[in-house]
């Protein structure tokens, strides 16, 4: 993994992602409804559930917002939405994975094909790309939650899978059934994250540099601001010095 490199990436994107507050709150929301009709309307039981809370409890999203759109899963007039994954390939050779929730697959579609070739991309057929991620559960902590030692037991301890640390912060990989009980036990050692989701995990990272990794920036920058995408992961590796020039 490219550590210290990926890690500012993903927060060279957040920063973008943080200035469109009640946009990600949307789409948070609409994350636990789904969730929560397509199992129990209860976190604890339902693993997919806890993931979405966690993640909106680490954005600072009200409690009573939560339990608004767990509500809105059992409510008959509610929209309902479907779950679309699109894969295809970036500016560089860039494996890309796209998450959506749509209630208009149609326009959904024409949104991402159109993002994907305005910025130099190609979409591809399903399971193109994805066969090269693992499904995991992701927690993030700041650089200040403590030195890469302290993590790493604390990660150790929690029964996470796999700990990358640098000085930008700590990503913690757990199974995917696992996240719930191991962001609890690392919140008791180093306090509350700054984000706990499900993820896809790259097997293997392309180096990008220059016009590439602008243009990719671009690409996935765009695809986070649609309303539908709800998540991009990719396994690119930005070098630090291009990503300071962007």
């Amino acid at each position: 993994m490219a550590g210290h490199s990926k890690f500012k990436n993903i927060m060279y994107r957040k920063g973008a992602q943080d200035k469109k507050r009640s946009a990600l709150f949307s789409k948070l929301s609409r994350e636990i409804t789904v969730a929560a009709k397509m199992g129990l309307p209860d976190p604890e039981a339902n693993a997919r559930l806890r993931a979405a809370v966690i993640a909106a409890r680490a954005q600072s999203m009200p409690k009573d917002n939560i339990q608004r759109a767990i509500d809105k899963a059992a409510g008959s007039d509610g929209e309902n939405y479907e779950e679309i994954r699109y894969e295809g390939f970036g500016p560089g050779g860039v494996a890309l994975i796209v998450e959506a929730l749509t209630d208009n697959r149609n326009r959904t579609a024409t949104n991402v094909r159109t993002i994907f070739s305005k910025n130099g991309g190609n979409l591809g057929a399903s399971g193109s790309v994805s066969h090269g991620f693992e499904r995991m559960g992701l927690i993030e902590y700041p650089a200040s939650a403590g030195d890469s030692d302290k993590v790493l037991e604390a990660a150790i301890e929690a029964g996470a899978e796999d700990v990358e640390s640098d000085d930008e912060g700590h990503r913690i990989w757990t199974s995917v059934d696992g996240l719930h009980e191991v962001a609890t036990a690392l919140e008791v050692m180093l306090g509350e994250g700054e984000g706990a989701k499900l993820a896809w995990k790259p097997q293997t990272e392309v180096e990008v540099r220059g016009e590439d990794a602008a243009n990719l920036m671009k690409l996935m920058d765009a695809l986070d601001e649609d309303d539908d995408v709800q998540s991009v992961w990719g396994n690119e590796k930005v070098p630090d010095e291009e990503l300071a020039n962007l």
